[in-house]
């Protein structure tokens, strides 16, 4: 596979084909990210990635995925997008999901009759980062993104038919807009619905303008004690949702994994025992991106 700089997928891809079919982030300017910095936004040749999935097709058979990588290949034209999924499906036959990373923006890009087509040309589930949904904080981060524009993508997903894998990240608020963070983002994600919740934890990065802020103190990093109560706000607040709800990244400080609401009792529950101290967390040199 012909890989270049940082190849991210998310963990639950982690027994996928992984296919680079773009290298870096079409945006690439959110604060806390450092991923990929010193990496530009291009299109890999198609050359190059039909050798890749003929590597795939002779080493690959035991593998029913594919994630395409790197951070937004949704922005793709949609005549790429569907002539990449043909491409799959006539190289690799055995693969019965393709999946990816998705920009609001680059969902907002697409008619939901195209979201249609790829869905019916192979693709299954679209990642999306919402962060935050707390306007001011995708502001301070530069997310490029209003809540209202993040829920209307997410929606758009899910009435295409695509399962919709939303990212929030604990502690991006700061200390300042911690409160404010957690229970506009349940709101937010409320209003979405997606199939899955995946919560992660902030982490400094030293290449990000965020470890800068930090340095010169406008910026107030929670402690794990904070970070626990951001996520009770967070779990008491998501309401009328039914998803997946997974907060046992290698950045957590409390692993917790379950389905809402029924399980949205017991999470709460460990949570809050975790506050109390009566459950160990992760330590610090532990926790991992």
């Amino acid at each position: 596979m012909h890989y270049i700089g940082n190849v991210i997928r998310p963990p639950s891809e982690a027994n996928s084909i992984i296919l680079q079919v773009t290298t870096g982030c079409s945006h690439n300017k959110c604060t806390f990210c450092g991923a990929y910095k010193d990496q530009p936004f291009t299109v890999k040749g198609q050359v190059t990635v039909k050798e890749d999935l003929e590597f795939a097709r002779s080493h690959c058979k035991n593998q029913k995925r594919v994630f395409l990588a790197d951070g937004d290949v949704l922005i793709l034209s949609q005549k790429k997008l569907v002539a990449l999924l043909i491409k799959i499906r006539n190289m690799l036959p055995w693969v019965n999901k393709v999946s990816l990373y998705g920009s609001a923006k680059a969902i907002r890009n697409k008619t939901l009759t195209e979201l249609q087509e790829l869905k019916s040309l192979g693709l299954d589930r679209i990642y999306m980062g919402l962060e935050s949904g707390c306007d001011e904080v995708l502001q301070q981060v530069i997310k490029g993104e209003t809540s209202k524009g993040m829920i209307e993508a997410g929606q758009k997903v899910r009435k295409a038919g695509l399962f919709l894998s939303v990212t929030a990240l604990l502690g991006l608020g700061g200390l300042k807009l911690s409160k404010q963070h957690a229970c506009e983002t349940a709101k937010t994600l409320n209003s979405m619905k997606p199939n899955q919740v995946a919560i992660l934890t902030l982490m400094i990065l030293e290449n990000t303008p965020l470890a800068e802020s930090i340095k010169d103190g406008s910026f107030e990093l929670l402690s794990p004690l904070d970070i626990l109560k951001e996520l009770h706000h967070l779990l008491e607040n998501l309401v009328d949702i039914r998803c997946q709800f997974h907060a046992n990244h290698a950045s957590s400080y409390l692993p917790l994994s379950g389905r809402l609401p029924k399980d949205h009792k017991m999470l709460l529950e460990q949570v809050s025992q975790a506050i109390a101290g009566s459950i160990k967390t992760v330590p610090e040199h532990r926790r991992a991106l």
